[in-house]
């Protein structure tokens, strides 16, 4: 493992089992593998990075940090206005016809704590983000990269993130995403698009960028933990999916949303180097469920 971020908030975690066993196959033969971030290559505390905005830190630990940055609010008045800043600019992009909204979260605090430095909102939403959703790599993910990179296999990015989402990597793996394998042609960040999963529109991108690179979708897995944000959305663009249930905080099998009824994954795997076997060795048939 590679070195540990040295900014303050980080915590050690470790995954907390589900259920589920692992079951099913692929389809067809695959060339490329997309991944969803937290909550699926990183544990995240929250399982979700905008599950983390309504489990966002309160009392003492948040008071330390308004003080660390000389802020001198009560930590109560500025949630709520993070929060409203963040669903008003959320009714904006809705009333131009943006079906999940994203935002970009240091104009969210430069605009919530008056600042103009906008190196010195992102300094104090990483701060923020690592209190509200510690995060730490999945057991194996450095293995299962190194093994499916070696196979010469595409890999890709789908996720919700914000600008702080691609230094895990490199916080914790001591390589940026483009040296662990990452393709930056299959890489597709919610901040930069200015839409969040499980808007099909981030998958349809990735289904585009991979036919100009010869492959179709069936040719793509799609690993998510999330039925409704990851599973429906990929197999919709026509990815085959894996749906990662190897940690209960960030697996989610909505179970009770009608939009998601049906839905099942052609693979469920309960730990990452699962994927080593399923993906390399080519074999296919019936999916998961």
């Amino acid at each position: 493992m590679g070195p540990e971020p040295t900014v303050p908030g980080l915590r050690p975690l470790a995954p907390i089992p589900t259920a589920l066993a692992p079951t099913g196959a692929l389809r067809a033969k695959i060339g490329a593998v997309l991944f969803d971030i937290y909550g699926t290559l990183f544990i995240s505390a929250s399982g979700d990075i905008a599950a983390a905005r309504s489990e966002s830190p309160q009392g003492a630990a948040l008071a330390q940090l308004l003080a660390r940055f000389r802020i001198q609010e009560a930590p109560e008045a500025v949630l709520a206005r993070f929060f409203g800043a963040i669903a008003a600019d959320h009714r904006r992009a809705q009333a131009a016809g943006v079906d999940q909204p994203e935002v970009i979260i240091e104009r969210i605090w430069q605009s919530v704590l008056g600042w103009e430095s906008r190196s010195k909102a992102r300094d104090f939403a990483l701060a923020f983000e690592l209190l509200a959703n510690p995060v730490a790599p999945m057991p194996g993910l450095s293995i299962t990269l190194a093994a499916l990179r070696e196979a010469r296999l595409k890999l890709g990015l789908i996720s919700n993130a914000q600008f702080y989402t691609p230094l895990l990597f490199s916080w914790f793996l001591g390589a940026d995403s483009a040296a662990l394998g990452f393709d930056p042609q299959l890489v597709f960040y919610s901040y930069r698009w200015g839409v969040a999963k499980p808007s099909p529109r981030l998958f349809q991108a990735a289904a585009a960028a991979c036919e100009r690179q010869g492959l179709p979708p069936a040719a793509v897995l799609y690993v998510g933990n999330d039925i409704c944000n990851d599973i429906r959305p990929a197999r919709q663009a026509g990815f085959q999916t894996a749906l990662f249930a190897g940690d209960r905080r960030s697996l989610r099998l909505r179970e009770d949303d009608p939009a998601c009824r049906g839905v099942r994954p052609d693979l469920v795997i309960t730990e990452l180097p699962q994927l080593i076997d399923r993906c390399l060795t080519g074999r296919t048939g019936r999916p998961a469920g």
